[in-house]
């Protein structure tokens, strides 16, 4: 099922543009620079989908074939750094999740969408939905100079975005609508990542004794 491409640059831009708030209420917290806050928020934004493509060997990139958002990102770089110095806003940890969990969901359903429409395994197809939708986060986490959330908070992160991916092969062995797949396995992880937040659902962790 080859994915109808307005749809994707719509998924694509909303996905981007969700990680980008995260990236600048992280960079924001740590009180980073401008151009610190610009590197955050490009890598939260681009940086999953940018690997999805290497490893697909897909070309060209997002962000190089429209370059235009470089610049919509260095402006919200610019602005937010203007807006929340002059603002008293709380730059708390839920602030960050929230936009990161619609963006979670979006870029599951797109890139595992993308790997099928490359005639991928479908095992290889769910693990690019995962890999769209983490390695933002990682970067972002990365360079705030934290262990990545998705590593160690214990949280159902990269396995909700499986859960997702599995969703999208599924849906499209059925013949499903392409709007249809995609919809459902995004709004899926979406809700499945807020629960996981109100709820404080855990995974199993490690108890190492001494």
């Amino acid at each position: 099922m080859a994915l109808n491409l307005p749809l994707q640059e719509a998924i694509e831009i909303t996905a981007t543009i969700a990680f980008a708030a995260s990236g600048l209420i992280a960079s924001a917290r740590k009180n980073l620079d401008a151009f610190g806050v610009f590197v955050v928020t490009g890598a939260s934004s681009f940086g999953g989908g940018t690997l999805r493509d290497i490893l697909l060997d897909r070309r060209p990139f997002f962000w190089v074939e429209h370059a235009y958002w470089l610049w919509v990102i260095l402006l919200l770089s610019l602005l937010a750094i203007l807006f929340m110095r002059n603002r008293h806003i709380p730059l708390t940890e839920r602030a960050i999740q929230i936009p990161d969990a619609l963006g979670l969901g979006l870029f599951t359903a797109l890139g595992t969408q993308i790997a099928i429409e490359h005639q991928m395994p479908l095992i290889v197809c769910a693990l690019m939905g995962v890999t769209t939708a983490v390695f933002g986060g990682v970067l972002r986490d990365i360079f705030c100079n934290e262990i990545p959330k998705a590593f160690n908070d214990h949280q159902p992160y990269a396995v909700l975005a499986f859960i997702g991916s599995l969703t999208v092969v599924t849906l499209t062995q059925f013949h499903t609508p392409e709007w249809l797949t995609l919809s459902i396995a995004a709004a899926l992880v979406s809700a499945l990542r807020i629960m996981t937040i109100y709820f404080k659902w855990r995974l199993p962790s490690w108890k190492i004794e001494g």
